[in-house]
């Protein structure tokens, strides 16, 4: 076993590094993504479409976009994909990623800021930097151009999403995202 452990470190310690997660974390997801795209290279809109977790959520489409939104693989490109692999799967995943004991108030901070900027491209469909009132679907009291990013922050100060933008990793088949509260 002690062979089998450390040829799964070597394998991960790119994505260890890349995504903050552990290499325990990390086979998980390897699982969870075969079970996805049924054993494939790679992952497409309605693999995720056929998640049961995800059928009754209003925002069911931007979270399935948010995975093949090239912004949100931590290296600023933009467009989208046609199908993911493995590697971006964990670096959307690593959006979710909840802070650990061991996780100082400057990392908290950042982590804050990667899933706010996770969320705002949620929202920012057409990728210009800000969330128009066609993008965010709802009627401000004031009127205005939009949403930028750091107005967004700012929106989101007091909201404590460090902890509860998570996913849960207790079992394969019960892996859950979470955006606001809590459902434990």
């Amino acid at each position: 076993m002690g062979a089998s452990q450390t040829h799964s470190e070597h394998k991960y310690q790119d994505l260890v590094g890349k995504s903050g997660f552990s290499v325990e974390q990390i086979e998980n997801l390897q699982k969870r993504f075969q079970q996805l795209s049924g054993n494939e290279e790679t992952i497409s809109r309605e693999n995720l479409n056929s998640i049961p977790a995800l059928a009754n959520n209003p925002i069911k489409k931007q979270i399935i976009e948010a995975f093949f939104d090239k912004r949100n693989q931590h290296e600023n490109e933009m467009g989208s994909f046609e199908e993911i692999g493995f590697e971006q799967f964990i670096m959307v995943m690593s959006h979710f990623r909840p802070p650990t004991l061991k996780t100082t108030e400057e990392e908290k901070q950042a982590m804050r800021k990667e899933k706010l900027r996770f969320l705002f491209n949620m929202h920012d469909t057409d990728s210009d930097g800000t969330i128009t009132l066609e993008e965010y679907r709802k009627a401000p009291d004031d009127v205005y151009e939009g949403i930028t990013f750091e107005h967004f922050e700012q929106i989101l100060k007091g909201l404590e999403m460090e902890s509860r933008m998570h996913i849960r990793f207790l079992d394969v088949d019960t892996i859950t995202m979470h955006c606001g509260k809590s459902t434990t």
